[in-house]
């Protein structure tokens, strides 16, 4: 990219976000886990939550209508987003647009995943490295699209060679991160508040061993009042969610609403009645398994395998007992080719958790 093109961006910034979803609480983009059954799931659980794709990477939305088709459908899940993988601008404008005519509510752009996979391709968190591209890549599909462009990134990333750590990256890289993509266009940036180490660590080891740094998050967000800055890792709980409100733009949780999903639904309740105890039965979860399941049977007749939706149901009944026998029978039983609707209610029953 020349310094002419890129002085001629920064100094066009774009100033007025198109209308954007409520992101004060979020579920942030997991492989293998936020599909469109996941996320019809989680949407009978919580009607507030802005809900995120599975991060797609251009090449399966450009590479055959088919394919595109498949990776685009949602249903009733709205509020929810998009994530994309890419580094190349004009792809991800090409992108960008499929993802509006099928009626997300905004696209966004994956630079944060520390997986090998993902940066052999160029793209995630390595994608850190070069602001001045992501401010690009961003400016490319703010143009091709009346849809809210984000970013989701980390507060910074280190290479690792050899065993060795290089010096890890400071306050000031990810500021200047920030205030290019900024100049770009871009006014929300999700922020996982650990850095990425790029080799040498999983992806699992990526999201536990650097330490959380929210500080990061609270500087930058005083020193861009005009953008949203939401907070992502190490929020383990309700309480701890709705308290890291009073400090951020909103909070995105990962692992631990796919775990146990009716965090979502005590979130609501809490932040429409802080001082009330979260009710959360028996009864209204199996209520909610009811209509799941009819969307599981519409599903089967199509040609889905049960294994596709159980998958989402195994923190169901998490904290109640009778939840690890429910999860362990699912489990087991639910990649054999003959199983159905019968093996979730038999789960239920098995488990002493069939009260209505």
């Amino acid at each position: 990219m020349s310094q002419q093109s890129t002085t001629a961006r920064l100094e066009t910034p774009h100033t007025v976000e198109p209308s954007s979803p409520d992101r004060t609480i979020s579920v942030a983009p997991m492989m293998g886990a936020t599909d469109r059954h996941c996320r019809y799931l989680l949407r009978l659980i919580s009607p507030k939550a802005l809900l995120y794709s599975e991060m797609i990477v251009t090449g399966a939305l450009l590479h055959g209508k088919e394919k595109a088709a498949h990776f685009l459908e949602h249903s009733a899940d709205e509020p929810v987003a998009l994530q994309l993988g890419g580094s190349d601008p004009q792809a991800l404008a090409e992108c960008a647009k499929l993802v509006e005519s099928a009626g997300y509510q905004e696209v966004n752009l994956n630079v944060g995943c520390p997986s090998d996979r993902v940066q052999v391709g160029g793209i995630g968190a390595c994608l850190m490295r070069e602001p001045e591209l992501v401010g690009d890549c961003v400016s490319s599909m703010q143009h091709s699209t009346n849809l809210p462009v984000t970013v989701k990134c980390r507060i910074g990333t280190q290479m690792k060679h050899g065993g060795a750590l290089e010096q890890p990256e400071d306050y000031d890289n990810f500021r200047e991160f920030v205030r290019i993509v900024r100049a770009a266009g871009c006014r929300v940036f999700i922020v996982h508040a650990r850095k990425a180490i790029l080799g040498g660590l999983s992806p699992k080891e990526n999201r536990e061993i650097p330490p959380l740094k929210y500080d990061f998050v609270y500087q930058i967000k005083q020193e861009f009042p005009d953008c949203q800055f939401l907070l992502n890792g190490g929020i383990k709980n309700e309480t701890d969610a709705v308290a890291l409100l009073a400090k951020t733009d909103g909070v995105m949780l990962g692992r631990m609403p796919y775990s146990d999903p009716f965090m979502l639904a005590r979130i609501d309740q809490l932040m429409a009645t802080p001082t009330s105890e979260p009710v959360d039965t028996i009864i209204e979860r199996n209520k909610i398994l009811d209509i799941y399941l009819d969307y599981m049977e519409q599903q089967l007749s199509r040609g889905v395998a049960l294994k596709h939706m159980a998958k989402h149901l195994l923190g169901f009944y998490s904290g109640h007992r009778g939840a690890r026998s429910f999860r362990r029978h699912l489990s087991s039983h639910m990649f054999n080719d003959d199983a159905g609707l019968d093996l979730i209610t038999e789960s239920v029953t098995l488990a002493g958790l069939d009260q209505n």
